[in-house]
């Protein structure tokens, strides 16, 4: 082995990826802040006008609102009360402003999730190359250590919930893609035959044959994001964005298994109150 270091040092060398990657930073840092200055301001003003709405009136006016949201949904008594002794078990705990934090930032995450998400996904799912040359950097995305994300997201934006946003949106994102594409692929080849012979153009087709049925797959696609996102909840504490991620952050400094506990059960109860007002889209 030494012959070999010897005689071809560069095959030892260190590829610079520490160094292109800090020198990429210091040049978007030196060239783009007004951009980033821009976003930061734009999304922070939007999230901080959200919480203010959601937090002026009486907590028991958005609680009802949630439950009216279930019947539309779900048109079940049950599922109504289970989100009714949800939220009044988050009043109860004292939780209810930190969980209106991470419920605007759950939102606005699935809100540009799917809004990216959905036409990538139907554009790879009509693009074979297209997925071939995307599925590496979704996988990529995906098994990137979520903490990762935050650093540039600091760099760049700052401490609050804005950098917890948008490392969410990354880390989240390739999930309804993902669904996306299989739903829209999995369109059955007879009824996208029949609506051609019937003189359904590729955007009636997509409108009225693939997107219908795919939609299943797409709102699979919007409970994964839901879940994801508040599984960044936590991680999203760690850069000074408020919610519920916040107590956990706190607890784990102080070793408080009390309150580690409480405030995680608080979470739990959100994702299970989320994931039942939304299968009945399944």
């Amino acid at each position: 082995m030494d012959w070999l270091q010897s005689t071809y040092p560069w095959l030892f060398e260190k590829i610079p990826v520490g160094w292109a990657a800090k020198q990429a930073v210091d040049w978007l840092k030196a060239n783009a802040r007004p951009f980033f200055d821009g976003i930061s301001d734009s999304f922070g003003f939007l999230i901080d006008g959200t919480v203010s709405l959601i937090q002026w009136p009486h907590p028991l006016v958005i609680v009802g609102l949630f439950v009216a949201l279930t019947w539309v949904l779900q048109r079940s008594w049950k599922l109504c009360a289970l989100v009714l002794i949800g939220f009044l078990y988050i009043l109860n705990q004292g939780y209810w402003e930190a969980t209106t934090e991470s419920l605007v930032l759950l939102f606005y995450s699935c809100l540009f999730c799917m809004a990216i998400g959905v036409p990538i996904g139907v554009a790879a799912a009509h693009r074979p190359r297209l997925y071939a040359a995307m599925s590496p950097v979704l996988d990529l995305m995906q098994t990137l250590p979520t903490f990762v994300y935050l650093i540039p997201a600091v760099v760049f934006f700052g401490l609050g919930m804005v950098p917890g946003l948008l490392a969410t949106v990354i880390f989240v994102v390739p999930a309804p893609i993902r669904l996306t594409y299989l739903g829209i692929s999995a369109t059955p080849q007879a009824l996208l035959e029949a609506a051609t012979a019937f003189g359904a153009t590729p955007r009636q087709r997509l409108w009225k044959v693939e997107l219908p049925y795919a939609l299943p797959q797409i709102m699979a696609g919007l409970t994964q994001t839901i879940m994801l996102s508040l599984s960044m909840v936590v991680i999203a504490a760690m850069v000074g964005a408020n919610g519920l991620g916040t107590p956990v952050v706190r607890a784990l400094g102080q070793n408080n298994s009390a309150l580690g506990f409480e405030s995680g059960m608080v979470i739990v109860v959100v994702a299970i109150m989320l994931d039942r007002m939304l299968r009945v889209a399944k």
